[in-house]
């Protein structure tokens, strides 16, 4: 029932007409912003109707040529293997070395022709296993497998059982460990199975027309360079240098950005540690201990002394192992500290020695490097974990789990 003065009907009435009107306002407002403003404007200023198709068509011819197809091959996990897996993804994006080793002659062939040969590999192993012809194996297969498949790298893993005892089992095992012994067993092997006069065209595009001696291979010619070593005696001032072969870089992260151990939530506003920290680290001379005392021929005693390390030749690819696990007499620990590192043009000239004939750049004569594979640990223990590769190909960045 309505009041005498119709005071319900002057109310209905008017809500009726307000609602007519937010409808009219929402349906013109919808069709605004459905459009992507910010998309066209972010592309080019657009004017008059017709010209955004144009820009559209234009921007997806670009991405049609831009797109590249790219490998995506996996490894299979047998057994905790992902220390292994790892490294033959890393190995297998690296084209200096992948690239030779596959073109390389076949080994087996060398080795039922040649009496010495087959001596020389019966010395270091009872079966014959040859490591370097397993290991082209499954480099051929990640560049020539089907796209998104698994490969299986048995053959590989089970020759490197018998010829390094410490793999056999399926315990888990350390990355860099496993690099440093396959490259010695590749190494030796080429030694004694490929001449170091071998030449072919990969060889020289790496090497760049340098020689390889009797005592250099393949592996030594990617990633080999020279260390010197400078001791000097505290009480006389006297020096004395030595050189030293390397194949890799081990460097520590400086004091100052560890501190103690501390977990994952507490980095932040911690200060950020760059490879060039752990680099200058390595290079900065220190006082021997007690038990290290040099021998000084001058002083004809043991003096207390101090010892400084520089780069006299830099290798063709560089490989540097960060040392992120702690060991004190009661507790082993992971440092989870993050590194920063360039992507490109890691400029070692700072670390090399100066002003002396004997220092030699890599092959390209250029003392800058680009990032081609890392080597990620997970976890926060030392005997636990799980290793993946993050690997670039074809100017893409892949993360390889296995």
């Amino acid at each position: 029932n309505d009041t005498p003065d119709r005071l319900i009907e002057q109310v209905r009435s008017r809500l009726v007409q307000k609602s007519t009107v937010t409808k009219d306002l929402s349906s013109s407002s919808v069709g605004r912003s459905l459009r992507p403003r910010v998309k066209r404007n972010a592309l080019s200023p657009v004017m008059g109707g017709a010209e955004p198709k144009k820009k559209k068509q234009s921007v997806q011819k670009n991405f049609k040529k831009s797109t590249i197809p790219k490998k995506r091959l996996g490894l299979k996990n047998l057994g905790n293997t992902c220390f292994m897996n790892s490294v033959l993804q890393s190995l297998g994006n690296i084209e200096e070395f992948s690239n030779i080793l596959t073109a390389l002659p076949s080994l087996e062939h060398q080795l039922n022709t040649s009496k010495e040969a087959k001596t020389a590999i019966n010395h270091l192993s009872s079966d014959g296993i040859i490591v370097t012809e397993e290991l082209k194996k499954v480099l051929r297969a990640l560049k020539e497998g089907v796209e998104k498949s698994a490969i299986s790298p048995d053959l590989l893993f089970h020759a490197i059982w018998k010829v390094v005892p410490r793999f056999r089992g399926y315990q888990q095992q350390d990355a860099h460990e496993f690099l440093r012994y396959m490259l010695d067993r590749l190494h030796t092997e080429l030694l004694l199975l490929l001449p170091g006069r071998f030449r072919n065209d990969r060889v020289d595009e790496v090497l760049r027309g340098a020689s390889l001696t009797k005592s250099q291979s393949v592996v030594t010619s990617v990633f080999g360079g020279t260390l010197q070593s400078e001791v000097t005696c505290l009480s006389c001032r006297t020096t004395s240098n030595k050189q030293d072969p390397f194949l890799d870089l081990s460097v520590d992260i400086p004091q100052q950005f560890t501190g103690p151990v501390r977990k994952s939530k507490d980095r932040e506003g911690s200060q950020t540690c760059h490879i060039h920290d752990c680099l200058k680290k390595f290079v900065e001379t220190e006082e021997l201990a007690d038990s290290e005392r040099f021998f000084c021929n001058a002083c004809k005693s043991k003096q207390p002394s101090t010892k400084k390390f520089l780069i006299r030749r830099l290798p063709n690819v560089l490989c540097l192992h960060v040392k992120r696990f702690r060991w004190t007499t009661y507790a082993r620990t992971k440092l989870d500290n993050h590194i920063e590192f360039p992507l490109n043009g890691l400029d070692m000239s700072g670390y090399l020695l100066k002003n002396l004939s004997g220092t030699r750049l890599s092959s390209g004569g250029t003392s800058l490097y680009d990032l081609a594979a890392v080597i990620v640990h997970h976890g926060t223990g030392t005997g636990s974990g799980h290793y993946t590769a993050f690997a670039t190909n074809n100017k893409a960045w892949f993360h390889r789990s296995e």
